[in-house]
């Protein structure tokens, strides 16, 4: 794999966040070949790297999958030679990463006014829970906050039951997007202006964009609420029991609606009036669901696939996720492989996007803590005693005040 290829190379990227927001960014632009520097806490490093169990000798799984591709560093940003290796680095970077409460950034002296000094055109991210600005700006925020906080959880669950999250960090995941999303948006307007930008970002802010159908019945002046797998807005477009398990069902349209009931032998729903349009299904979502499932239960998800697909009709098992990880389409994509790492083998889920004139996906596994702290420094030209004294300064005992440096954006240890 030739690394000139990728859309990245040669961009280089300081990571001074933790856990998943800033983690899920650098990320995404190490997959397209971004140099990400992991600039961590001495002897602690990323908090993330102690989430759990589980732990594979010694190592958090949930750890890896945030942190493929990147070097590792550790750096006393208490003590003088750590800050000056850090703006070592910015002098050579173009983007700079961190998710510190806010406030916290000024108090170490890395805030974007100070950065700019060293780097006059970075791109700065300035991730946090809920932004530089509002009456929130200094509440610590975790994903499971923000999922209440958003709505998310007010829409997710049984009708009858509780608030329920999504079983993902899915909010740290989104507010890592937006962050790539922007960082790109950013490197590109600075190769037509030659003008760096500075990026503040909260999670709230990220979640809100994704509410989609839900936010369009508030705006029409409508409830929202928990509805199962159901649809505000279509059906049937949920889940069903079939004899031995569920299948998905997902009809967007009149001609797929009509494909669905010949598929599974039920040609009197279209023409039963509680079910004419998109509009009369939803408004009879139970008595749908009743019906459909009357005839469902007769047969098994595998035999209800072998019918559906067939036909035509989109529809799907619900899978546990060893079976997402390991099927003959996600095989086929190449979606998830292996890594060699210090004599063993690594998993990996690799990002999506497969380009067709640029290379795309992971070449490393992810770093040991500190494991690269004298090469980094020593391509910026750090001399062997220079290297032993910032080294030598890294001393655990200076880096334990989790208080000061604990971030608003550190996901849920799920």
């Amino acid at each position: 794999m030739n690394s000139r290829d990728y859309i990245l190379e040669g961009v280089r990227v300081v990571d001074l966040s933790t856990f998943v927001t800033g983690g899920f960014c650098s990320l995404m632009l190490a997959n397209q070949g971004a140099d990400v520097i992991k600039v961590e806490r001495p002897d602690v490093g990323d908090d993330i790297r102690h989430s759990g169990p589980p732990f594979l000798d010694g190592e958090s799984p949930y750890y890896w999958t945030v942190n493929y591709d990147k070097r590792s560093v550790e750096l006393d940003l208490k003590s003088e030679a750590g800050t000056e290796a850090l703006f070592d680095l910015v002098a050579e970077a173009d983007v700079f990463v961190q998710n510190f409460r806010p406030g916290t950034a000024e108090r170490l002296g890395v805030d974007y006014d100070a950065v700019t000094e060293a780097c006059e055109d970075i791109v700065y991210c300035d991730i946090s829970a809920f932004g530089a600005t509002g009456p929130w700006r200094e509440r610590p925020g975790y994903d499971l906050l923000v999922q209440g906080l958003s709505g998310i959880m007010s829409v997710t669950g049984e009708a009858d039951g509780q608030p329920v999250k999504v079983g993902l960090p899915q909010t740290d995941l989104i507010t890592g997007m937006w962050a790539a999303f922007g960082i790109v948006s950013a490197l590109y307007r600075r190769e037509r202006t030659g003008e760096g930008e500075y990026m503040d970002l909260g999670m709230l802010d990220a979640t809100l964009p994704w509410l989609t159908k839900q936010a369009g019945k508030v705006f029409a002046g409508e409830e929202t609420g928990r509805m199962g797998t159901k649809d505000p807005v279509l059906a049937p477009y949920q889940t069903f029991r079939t004899k031995d398990s569920h299948l998905n069902v997902a009809c967007l349209n009149q001609k797929l609606w009509k494909e669905f009931c010949h598929a599974i032998d039920r040609p009197d729903l279209p023409e039963d009036e509680r079910f004419e349009t998109n509009a009369d299904r939803v408004d009879a979502m139970d008595e749908l669901e009743a019906e459909i499932e009357s005839t469902l239960g007769e047969r098994t998800t595998d035999e209800w696939m072998e019918v559906l697909v067939e036909a035509g009709v989109p529809a799907g098992p619900v899978q546990e996720v060893a079976d997402a990880l390991d099927n003959e389409q996600t095989e086929a994509r190449e979606m998830v492989g292996t890594m060699e790492a210090d004599g063993r083998e690594l998993p990996v889920v690799e990002h999506p996007l497969k380009f067709r004139h640029a290379e795309s996906g992971f070449r490393s596994p992810p770093p040991r803590l500190g494991e690269h702290t004298r090469e980094v420094f020593r391509e910026l030209g750090y001399s062997g005693q220079e290297l032993d004294r910032l080294v030598g300064e890294a001393d655990p005992a200076a880096s334990t005040d989790g208080a000061e440096t604990a971030t608003a954006a550190d996901t849920d240890e799920d």
